[in-house]
């Protein structure tokens, strides 16, 4: 038996650091928490200091009898679970549950799964740490009094299978404002003027701006038509020219939240899959070769975006030998965001060397999309500002004062290896200007009124979501992605086209909450929560204290809430038609993803249909139905003939109802990170972008 034993969580772990530590070392897996409060039941005595009562999970009997085992024959055991409060926490209930002293130097943490950091992480081992254990514990049973405790009111009330709980019932509440205030929208007229000028052969365009130099909005088709009255003809004074040079900073290292924003926003990911592919990319992939199993980022849980020395200088020599010391920058010390526990280094390439297209062979396609996502992140972080020369030409005619701005990149910097994406999916355009100087004169070759309307604000993407609860102080990095997850398979939300919106039964639970429990959906308290559990960490308060002095206030809502919440019935509505089947009446019913129609004979007959909602669209392969839209069993939007299986029309883009003006073909919405196009299902016919 070797002399000393390593518990890590996965199996995947103790491959790759077995391998580095040797032959004296064997790494055995604990696959997660061995031990927590039972599923069951509470698991919380109120009566005696909020004590937690913890069992061995089902089915980690094996596993836990395998550990005991191995530990008694080793010399000596380490904890090497993950390096923040869940692992301090997997450490402590298996130092319990093994009979280690947890005040000996039993723990050992590192934040990349490499050789190098593996052997120096085990010549400074240390104690556990009893704020990081008090830190989780907390939350744990903070959960726990809210969520077994409002859960089964809610069951009671309105519906079996419900939950609520201290994240997720404010990100539902966010998802619901947002859509109150879309449908509270009045959009307001607008207008712009654009205008097409010509300058020795070349064509610029820029905007209306005010009059005798003041900044004026235009509102209606009135003030557009006392501008163009005041213009005369169409030739232009150049009046005054802007130039200066404008530096652009590169993005820092990626944090849990901001790979979570841009993986969606550049790789289409979700945030339960992006964690899931960095904790693979974590975890260690198989080089080949004599570098084995290897490591390729640093731990992806963390809300820093600081990086070690070590780090900096391994990317300030790459950038040096492969772009030339001119892209170089002093970096500075990214600033630390306000509660951020900054318990170790930003999300990066455990090697700067290891560009992606060298280990693009071993990768999976997406495990290369978000490695090469993080390391151009790295790289880039870590580069010159990019530097443009921006021009500003006002141009007058009467008064009347036009603007055109242009810029170019005099000096790439940072650019050429990485450019943060944008939530609006607009693409930042190079756009030159022609030789202007004061004096001149331009025409305008074309001038264009244009009619707008404001727009409601956008429905949350995942990104977005993620970003507003980031910014709300809400939630952590390891709580994002289960948060969204949690919310839509319990049938609160769900999402259309990529983005949130409530259901009915995310409505009804919100509005019970709202009454009866204010505090676990104000974004304030829940903020102010997370502070505090984020004191005890510091050692500051007792974790006691700060669940009772919650407790004491939520405990009489309780009560309350059990007595004075009245029973709210979901009646099935009649639809209107019968059951093809047997003849009763269908209804609607209330579901996971909001209301779908039903058999009312159930359970005798178990005849069920999505609701289809038709979008004015005549099916072109039949020439008799109506497209209608529909679910796939991802839940993935398609589009078919109501006839079906009549007719097996399908389209997974969006038919629209006028033909195509070539061909007389269908035409459909294709959208993409440009935005909806229109497009030709049989010829080449395409008009411009919308986002």
């Amino acid at each position: 038996m070797a002399d000393y034993l390593v518990i890590v969580e996965s199996p995947a772990k103790a491959k790759t650091i077995e391998r580095y530590l040797g032959k004296k070392y064997k790494v055995k897996a604990s696959l997660g928490h061995v031990r927590d409060l039972p599923k069951s039941q509470m698991g919380v005595d109120v009566e005696k200091n909020f004590e937690p009562k913890y069992i061995t999970i089902r089915g980690k009997g094996p596993v836990l009898k395998e550990l005991k085992t191995a530990a008694k024959k080793a010399k000596r055991v380490y904890l090497a679970a993950d390096p923040d409060r869940e692992g301090e926490a997997i450490a402590w209930h298996l130092a319990h549950s093994l009979g280690i002293d947890e005040d000996s130097d039993c723990r050992v943490v590192f934040n990349e799964i490499t050789k190098d950091a593996i052997k120096d992480s085990f010549k400074r081992p240390r104690s556990i740490n009893s704020n990081l254990v008090d830190a989780q514990q907390a939350r744990r049973i903070l959960d726990r009094l809210v969520g077994y405790n409002i859960s089964p009111i809610l069951w009671k009330k309105v519906k079996k299978g419900l939950s609520a709980g201290r994240v997720q019932s404010v990100a539902v509440k966010i998802i619901i404002d947002r859509e109150n205030e879309i449908k509270n929208f009045q959009p307001e007229e607008y207008w712009t003027i654009e205008a097409d000028f010509l300058k020795d052969k070349e064509m610029f365009d820029g905007s209306f701006y005010g009059v005798e130099g003041k900044k004026q909005e235009l509102k209606t088709e009135d003030d557009v038509k006392k501008i163009q009255e005041r213009m005369k003809g169409k030739d232009f004074s150049v009046e005054k020219v802007n130039k200066r040079e404008r530096r652009r900073n590169p993005s820092l290292p990626f944090t849990t939240s901001s790979l979570q924003q841009e993986a969606a926003r550049k790789l289409n990911f979700r945030a339960k899959k992006t964690m899931m592919i960095a904790q693979q990319l974590y975890e260690g992939i198989d080089l080949g070769g004599k570098q084995g199993t290897t490591g390729l980022i640093t731990y992806m849980r963390t809300d820093s975006t600081r990086l070690s020395n070590t780090a900096k200088d391994e990317a300030k020599q790459y950038i040096e030998e492969n772009y030339g010391e001119e892209f170089l920058t002093k970096a500075k010390a990214a600033k630390k965001q306000e509660g951020a526990q900054d318990a170790h280094e930003a999300i990066r390439p455990t090697g700067a060397n290891r560009d992606p297209k060298a280990v693009k062979s071993v990768l999976s396609r997406d495990q290369y999309r978000l490695y090469k996502l993080i390391w151009e992140r790295f790289i880039a972080s870590q580069m010159a500002p990019a530097v443009l020369d921006t021009m500003t030409v006002h141009l007058y005619n009467q008064g009347v004062e036009f603007r055109a701005t242009g810029s170019e990149v005099k000096f790439k910097g940072f650019m050429k290896v990485y450019v943060e994406g944008r939530d609006d999916n607009k693409k930042e355009k190079d756009k030159l200007l022609p030789h202007l100087e004061e004096g001149m004169t331009v025409k305008a070759e074309e001038i264009k009124p244009n009619q707008h309307f404001t727009q409601p604000p956008p429905r949350y993407t995942e990104a977005r979501l993620v970003k507003t609860l980031e910014e709300l102080g809400i939630g952590r990095p390891s709580t994002y992605a289960p948060t969204l997850d949690t919310i839509q398979r319990r049938g609160y939300v769900a999402l259309d086209n990529k983005r949130f919106i409530p259901t009915e039964l995310g409505e009804i639970v919100l509005d019970q909450l709202k009454e009866y429990f204010p505090e676990i959906i104000d974004a304030a308290f829940t903020k102010e929560m997370e502070d505090d559990l984020d004191s005890i960490e510091e050692g500051e308060h007792e974790w006691e204290q700060i669940i009772n002095d919650f407790y004491k206030n939520f405990e009489p809502r309780l009560t309350k809430a059990e007595k004075e919440m009245e029973n709210i019935e979901i009646k099935d509505e009649p639809a209107g038609i019968d059951c093809e089947k047997c003849g009763h009446e269908m209804v609607y019913k209330m579901g996971r993803y909001g209301k779908f129609l039903a058999c009312s004979n159930f359970p005798e007959c178990r005849n069920t249909k999505p609701i289809l909602k038709k979008i004015d669209v005549t099916c072109p392969k039949c020439k008799q139905g109506e497209i209608v839209e529909r679910k796939s069993k991802k839940n993935r939007t398609f589009y078919g003939c109501e006839r079906y299986p009549e007719c097996d029309f399908i389209a997974w883009d969006k038919p629209i109802s006028r033909p195509c003006p070539r061909c007389d073909s269908l035409l459909v919405e294709k959208r993409s990170k440009k935005g909806t196009q229109i497009t030709c299902t049989s010829c080449e016919y395409k008009e411009e972008p919308q986002s």
